[in-house]
């Protein structure tokens, strides 16, 4: 352990390298176009603004009114609203979607194959990038924003019905009670993760739902209040930085980022990741308050980069489509799955396949189709000196953030 007066020390310079860092970018975004916007932050904004929040307000409503009343039947009353929220936002075309790729993946997991089970989502996902498919979906909606969210809610719906179908090839016969169709749908409409992370795997859920946490009506209360205050200060200072340090016109521009020193350039570098970093304190945040007040236990949020000495560190774990690979090959290694083909050998290609699927999904979307920039001038957002920038989100990288808890803590 260092004495009291180095720690004292080191934190002082740390925090002055910060503050001169952010400096330096501050003076060089005087200059420089006043693009205010990320692309994903506005993206969620604006849908949290318009409905989401709105949404996740009556799950609330409808979790505290089914523990006090029919607890029995908790679940099963989340699921039905998750249902209608669905079909709220997304339409019966959204809904029908979603619920033929549920069926599609649970009727695969009967075979009880790991193998077929990853074949299975990389095929469903697949499906998002088929051109006559994607132009009959556009048809559905009057904007292209409410495409991209049934774009990116199927993209996430796969890590669950994914989840769930590996947890069903894992289990005996003697532990389907909780693997049944209508146990998957409770956890693939849960909605406080349904559009979005952070990540819950299909065993947390049923296990956490099973034994839920008792709180008082005062300590619920306690950490509702606690946990608005901060997601409140995160937005707060999320919105401060982006409109202070203009991050994204900057690195858009090779002309600038050739001009200035190498302190902004490190400014620059540090104020990315710690924006990113806000950025899902705020945006996993809001569903893990609801997770808690559900009596549930969320996934851990990320920690601060500045304070660790590695990267990696900042999701406290492996992502979540990450660990479902891992997992897999640990199944069949372990015998628990009868896995024809080559066993493990055959399992990490497949894992590999989904990941390059998931990427290659966002590179096409941003090169391959002119709408979805097109789209992105249908709301335009002015800043301080009318420069317009748009607003359309990076699709498929949420879910590659959405950190998962080590089982030894942090």
């Amino acid at each position: 352990m260092l004495p009291l007066w180095e720690m004292f020390l080191y934190l002082l310079l740390s925090l002055g390298f910060h503050f001169y860092s952010f400096y330096e970018v501050y003076k060089v975004s005087r200059g420089s176009c006043k693009s205010i916007i990320d692309f994903e932050w506005s993206f969620w904004m604006e849908w949290g603004k318009e409905r989401i929040i709105w949404l996740l307000l009556g799950h609330l409503m409808v979790s505290q009114m089914s523990r006090l009343f029919m607890e029995k039947y908790k679940p099963w009353c989340l699921m039905a609203y998750g249902m209608v929220a669905c079909w709220f936002l997304l339409g019966i075309n959204g809904l029908a979607v979603i619920l033929l790729h549920i069926a599609i993946s649970f009727f695969v997991a009967q075979f009880q194959t790991a193998v077929l089970t990853w074949l299975c989502s990389l095929l469903l996902l697949s499906t998002l990038r088929v051109p006559a498919v994607e132009e009959a979906k556009r048809e559905w909606y009057d904007t292209e924003n409410e495409y991209y969210l049934l774009l990116f809610t199927l993209t996430v719906r796969c890590l669950y019905y994914t989840s769930f179908s590996l947890e069903y090839c894992w289990h005996g016969s003697t532990q389907k009670r909780y693997h049944s169709f209508f146990w998957m749908l409770a956890y693939m409409f849960y909605y406080p993760v349904f559009h979005n992370g952070p990540i819950i795997t299909f065993s947390e859920f049923t296990k956490q739902m099973k034994r839920q946490e008792a709180c008082s009506l005062k300590i619920n209360l306690c950490i509702l209040l606690l946990g608005i205050v901060r997601i409140f200060f995160w937005w707060w200072l999320a919105e401060l930085m982006i409109h202070l340090m203009y991050i994204h016109a900057i690195y858009s521009s090779s002309s600038h980022l050739e001009a200035v020193s190498y302190w902004t350039l490190g400014g620059l570098a540090l104020a990315q990741v710690l924006f990113f970093y806000v950025k899902y304190l705020v945006l996993f945040g809001i569903p893990a308050l609801i997770i808690r007040m559900d009596g549930l236990k969320p996934p851990t949020l990320p920690r601060c980069v500045s304070t660790m000495h590695s990267f990696t560190g900042m999701w406290r774990g492996r992502p979540a489509f990450l660990k479902l690979g891992v997992l897999t090959e640990k199944g069949v290694a372990g015998g628990g799955q009868h896995v024809i083909l080559g066993g493990v050998a055959v399992l990490p290609p497949l894992f590999l396949c989904c990941l390059q699927s998931w990427a290659a999904g966002e590179r096409q979307l941003l090169a391959g189709h002119p709408a979805l920039k097109a789209a992105a001038h249908q709301r335009q957002h002015r800043s301080k000196h009318g420069n317009t920038v748009p607003c359309h989100p990076y699709f498929c990288t949420a879910a590659f953030r959405a950190g998962w808890p080590e089982s030894g803590g942090c």
